[in-house]
């Protein structure tokens, strides 16, 4: 039996792998909630953070695929369903299950996105709630959360740097991939898909086995790296200077007390 939340009166769903039911939020503001959830689905702004998510937790996604959905989207002709999202490009962060007690369901991170276009009010209690159900004091959500700081500053940065000649094609999803991957060698000295190989049975991706102090520098990195993205350092110099930054991290941070309290913390 599923587990369930109630957020804002409204019963909301979680399947056995911890996915939210879209369909339980999108009923919250309309009777006919499959058409909300493709109406979404549609917009380039979504598909681009889907896109992302995927980037960052889905080695078998396809760019090339997402790329031909990206150039339709906004067109009066474009449409998209939940399963031909997944059945096109591989995604692993949103599911259609068939039957009575199906629907949509979605990874925190993509119900989070997919309130904002509901209700703010919503997203917030739902938020509180998760993070209760979660047990947001506990060790592997502060590193999640340290993990996940600054993120989207530079999701931000590298969508805005794409090149114009790059955007809507193939070479679009690579661009992207090495971006997110560069972070990835500075601080552990290999790619995701590389730490993958390396680590066939292991659950998660590289970051969620990082150490507490690796994750604070990572969150330190990304904010650096998003301003240097906007200077128009390009990508070799960035290399050579989080490089540099990272390592006087490693060294200056295990003797900062407030790195010293968040460590502690994460390792409990």
């Amino acid at each position: 039996m599923a587990d369930k939340l109630t957020v804002l009166g409204a019963k909301i769903r979680i399947d056995s792998e911890g996915y939210i039911n879209l369909t339980d939020i999108a009923k919250y503001k309309s009777k006919e909630p499959d058409q909300v959830i493709r109406n979404w689905l549609r917009t380039a702004g979504t598909l681009d953070f889907m896109a992302h998510w995927e980037y960052l937790h889905n080695e078998d996604f396809n760019p090339t695929e997402f790329d031909g959905i990206r150039i339709q989207a906004g067109t009066p002709a474009f449409t998209l369903s939940v399963k031909q999202w997944v059945g096109r490009t591989g995604a692993i962060g949103i599911k259609a299950k068939p039957g009575r007690y199906g629907g949509t369901y979605a990874h925190n991170n993509i119900a989070f996105e997919f309130c904002s276009a509901i209700s703010a009010p919503f997203k917030l209690h739902l938020i509180r709630e998760w993070q209760a159900f979660k047990g947001l004091s506990g060790p592997q959500e502060i590193r999640r959360e340290l993990a996940k700081a600054n993120h989207r500053l530079l999701t931000s940065a590298i969508s805005d740097a794409l090149p114009s000649k790059v955007a809507g094609t193939a070479r679009a999803g690579a661009y992207y991939a090495s971006e997110m991957d560069l972070l990835n060698v500075v601080l552990f000295g290999q790619t995701a898909k590389e730490w993958k190989r390396a680590n066939p049975e292991a659950k998660g991706n590289i970051r969620d086995h990082a150490s507490p102090l690796e994750l604070l520098i990572l969150a330190n990195l990304e904010t650096i790296n998003t301003y240097l993205i906007r200077w128009d350092t390009d990508q070799e110099q960035r290399l050579q200077l989080l490089r540099e930054i990272a390592e006087h991290q490693r060294q200056v941070l295990p003797d900062s007390k407030a790195a010293q309290r968040l460590i502690r913390k994460a390792k409990k």
